[in-house]
């Protein structure tokens, strides 16, 4: 499984492996890097109301977000899909550039 939940001291934590994903080649495509920092800023993007409530660690080989589990469980929903639809990402990277939204990837 590509997204993978931790939990350390009751504290949670998502963890989706940057890389090898089914939507890098859209990522590329697009003039992105397939990193922790590009699917970061994609959350940010696209779900602005759940990315307020987490906290992020990403890295270049894989997304970190914090928060509770109930809202982990939400991104994980919103994410699976993304992740495995090259022409999901195209839309919100799409979306995301006529609302000048810059990636830090």
């Amino acid at each position: 499984m590509t997204i993978t939940f931790h939990d350390f001291d009751g504290e949670h934590s998502l963890r989706l492996a940057a890389g090898d994903l089914a939507a890098d080649a859209a990522v590329i495509a697009a003039g992105h890097e397939p990193n922790g920092y590009f699917w970061e800023g994609l959350v940010r993007f696209a779900w602005p109301d759940l990315a307020e409530r987490l906290g992020f660690d990403s890295e270049g080989g894989m997304l970190c977000a914090l928060g509770s589990l109930r809202d982990l469980e939400q991104l994980k929903t919103a994410l699976e899909p993304v992740i495995s639809s090259p022409s999901a990402v195209r839309e919100i990277v799409a979306r995301a550039e006529t609302a000048g939204f810059e990636f830090d990837d």
